[in-house]
């Protein structure tokens, strides 16, 4: 298709989304429940079509040469379609933020004021890898009453389309209203600029990507923007930390699922622990096949595997088995290590200091800061959300894993009895 081919297919995707967003207001929280379960069903009675889909692209990405991260990202079987499914119906039980009173008072006037949730709209999903995002972002809007325009990248177009069918003929059986959840069905660079610049139909837009399509989108855009940036996530090892506990958490942080933005990407320790505590974390890492790129400090205590690290090393995303290790000289200078070279993503301390680990958490500017935890809980699952939109890096409006809540806005509600302004 031509750019302008594209141009117009998107734009009557929009106008079909503005449309459906009228309709999915006029849902009830008990109709969309349903609907999401039967779209759990759907994609439980379309798995083996997803999986045929799965497949094709899997044998593109093998041939693209694509990291064994970045393909496990990509990897659907039975039981992550189970786990997709269940997540569709965990939405389903959630609470409705939906019409959600905030704030209520009354004026001297007798006025009476409101203050409630309600949809954005209609909100448009730019996102790479990973299909499970396709039923995420899906659930999360539709039952905040938002509809949904998707577009997912080239190396998972099968599993995408894929999913989508099975959401969107599984809803339809329930009552989903037409074109509530789109996804653009082609994958050419034009489209995600198309996209951006539709601000007549689109309210939102979120990219979930690599740095290059967000500030892509970022500088496009003309709508309202909300951005999920890198996750270069830090684990602050303190002299008074438990180091068996903190060995497991860094290597858990780091190991357990290396290809997303909760990994653990740089390891800061304090000077007075390093003896100690590389040879114990760096047997770990060594294990588990993390090569780890140090200051000198730390080569002198890690397995002789270990490479020197550049300044580069200190603010890169690896989403691979890598990992940068610096030695520090306190809590403050950890501190501003995260704050110069991090995201503002996650970050964890270890340390049995009550009032060390407040002072990190005070000062630490990111999304999600923990203490004596694994970076891999930066999760909307994780925090009870059921599934989630993606980690926003941004402070307005949403900040950290985006929920249902942070897929509404409001609006105020006033009555009056005939008051008229003096």
């Amino acid at each position: 298709m031509t750019s302008d081919e594209i141009k117009t297919a998107i734009l009557d995707m929009g106008r079909k989304a503005r449309a459906a967003s009228r309709e999915l207001v006029k849902l009830s929280t008990d109709q969309k429940n349903t609907i999401l379960c039967a779209m759990a069903d759907g994609v439980v009675a379309r798995q083996e079509a997803i999986l045929e889909a799965n497949a094709k692209d899997l044998a593109q990405a093998e041939s693209n040469g694509l990291s064994k991260a970045m393909i496990d990202r990509l990897m659907l079987n039975p039981k992550r379609l189970e786990a997709i499914a269940e997540a569709l119906r965990e939405v389903a039980a959630l609470p409705d933020p939906v019409g959600e009173q905030l704030a209520e008072w009354t004026r001297p006037n007798g006025l009476h004021i409101q203050k409630v949730r309600v949809p954005i709209g209609v909100i448009g999903i730019i996102f790479e890898s990973r299909p499970n995002v396709t039923s995420d972002a899906a659930s999360l809007c539709f039952k905040t009453s938002n509809a949904t325009i998707l577009r997912g990248g080239s190396e998972a177009i099968h599993s995408n389309n894929a999913l989508a069918e099975a959401l969107q003929s599984g809803g339809a059986k329930a009552g989903l209203p037409a074109n509530s959840i789109q996804l653009i069905p082609f994958t050419d660079r034009s489209s995600v600029v198309h996209m951006a610049q539709m601000d007549q139909f689109i309210d939102l837009i979120i990219p979930r990507g690599g740095k290059g399509l967000i500030e892509k989108v970022v500088s496009t855009a003309r709508m309202p923007v909300i951005k999920h940036y890198d996750g270069v996530c830090h684990v602050y090892v303190h002299p008074d930390a438990d180091l068996d506990m903190a060995a497991s958490i860094v290597i858990n942080s780091k190991c357990q699922k290396p290809g997303v933005c909760n990994a653990l990407e740089s390891l800061l320790v304090h000077r007075d622990v390093a003896a100690a505590f590389y040879p114990k974390v760096g047997a770990g890492l060594l294990e588990a096949g993390v090569e780890m790129r140090a200051d000198d400090e730390a080569l002198a205590h890690l397995p002789p595997s270990a490479k020197h690290a550049t300044e580069a090393d200190w603010t890169t995303e690896y989403l691979d088995l890598i990992l940068s290790i610096k030695t520090v000289g306190g809590v403050d200078e950890a501190i501003d290590h995260v704050n110069a070279y991090g995201s503002h993503h996650t970050d964890s301390v270890i340390t049995r200091d009550a009032a060390v680990a407040r002072h990190f958490m005070h000062n630490v500017d990111s999304a999600v800061v923990l203490w004596n935890a694994s970076t891999r809980f930066n999760d909307g699952g994780e925090f009870g959300f059921g599934a989630e939109i993606g980690i926003s890096t941004d402070k307005l409006h949403a900040r950290g894993p985006m929920g249902l809540a942070e897929l509404t806005s409001y609006k105020y509600l006033v009555f009056g009895e005939g008051q008229t302004r003096q």
